[in-house]
């Protein structure tokens, strides 16, 4: 039997940036023309959300939401460095970058080629003090994904598969900025990746083109839904399955933030549904899988959960294990679009 580590971070782009961004999409809803007048002044807003903001505009809570969220990816970083993978497989949202119009696949291993170029850093002054143009080359799997698309076909379970990307250069961001979050002391991440394509956007991955828009939403025309978190579930435990008989040492890992603000179209894009996120966290800490998998797609797009897929498929795989979490943090944020969990799955 394979060994097989789980885990789960977060892949939140404002890390990469200076902690003065860390607000920026709050800023920008409070600009638009259609949100309701009464969201505009702090002193409406949850109790928490007006701690966070603060008369510093959260400058002091983003320094402790860094703090929490690198702390988390150390330790995820430290497990996978005491298993020493040969392949790590990540669950990864794609956010109209390779799903576009002309093809929308529920489902997608990224079989590349052994190194991929990922896109410049882009973001500058970031916290590494690189140059906006420094680039890295990530190591790939390409005949682990190939096994693993094999295994999965063979057992029914239909996933699309592919050797170059479509539309997006390198790896999108919820596979890159994991990369990078993973290396984030800089000392090389030498494990090949095998990224794990989810549609989790669904209906809004088209429509809003997977990004923020207006909270008047009233002339957008949705898409075809995303899978279900049952699906997802099922997925997880099929590649479990695959994986038990294989001769490979595995870490699977789920890449995302949990409910995001600009997705929670009840809460005016303003911030997220931290009570949905609770609910989903205090069950999976209690090792309830069935109430993972129970839950209906509907309540994951009421709560602005979609990303949080990636997480359906990692609970499915730790359910079929009978793993449990061995460590894990919520690190909850009004201000700072969504809510981000780290944890650490072993075996009993």
């Amino acid at each position: 039997m394979a060994d097989i580590l789980g885990a789960g971070i977060s892949h939140w782009p404002r890390l990469r940036e200076l902690d003065e961004t860390f607000p920026l999409r709050l800023r920008n809803v409070l600009k638009d023309p259609t949100l309701p007048d009464h969201f505009r002044n702090p002193a409406t807003w949850p109790e928490q959300m007006q701690r966070e903001w603060a008369a510093d505009e959260g400058l002091a809570a983003a320094h402790e939401h860094r703090a929490a969220l690198v702390r988390g990816l150390r330790r995820v970083r430290a497990a996978i460095d005491d298993f020493a993978p040969d392949v790590v497989v990540i669950w990864g949202d794609d956010q109209y970058e390779n799903f576009k119009e002309d093809i929308i696949p529920p489902f997608c291993i990224l079989g590349y080629e052994e190194t991929v170029n990922a896109q410049p850093i882009g973001a500058a002054p970031n916290p590494w003090n690189e140059p906006s143009s420094t680039q890295f080359q990530m190591k790939t799997a390409p005949e682990f994904a190939r096994a693993l698309a094999t295994g999965l076909i063979e057992a029914s379970f239909d996933v699309a598969y592919a050797y170059k990307p479509l539309h997006f250069p390198g790896l999108s961001h919820a596979f890159y900025n994991s990369m990078l979050y993973l290396d984030y002391d800089r000392k090389g991440f030498p494990y090949p990746v095998v990224p794990f394509t989810v549609n989790c956007y669904g209906s809004h991955v088209v429509s809003r083109s997977g990004r923020l828009h207006r909270v008047d939403q009233s002339d957008v025309r949705p898409d075809p839904p995303a899978p279900s978190p049952a699906r997802c579930f099922d997925l997880g435990r099929a590649t479990a399955r695959f994986l038990k008989q294989s001769p490979w040492r595995v870490a699977l890992v789920a890449s995302s933030s949990w409910s995001h603000a600009f997705l929670c179209d009840k809460n005016s894009h303003l911030y997220p549904d931290i009570p949905s996120d609770r609910r989903l966290y205090d069950a999976l800490v209690a090792g309830d899988y069935a109430a993972w998998r129970e839950t209906p797609l509907a309540a994951v797009v009421d709560a602005g959960e979609q990303e949080l897929l990636n997480w359906f498929c990692l609970a499915g795989a730790m359910c079929e294990l009978d793993y449990r979490l061995s460590w894990s943090e919520f690190v909850s944020a009004y201000i700072f679009v969504s809510n981000k969990v780290a944890a650490i799955f072993n075996g009993p």
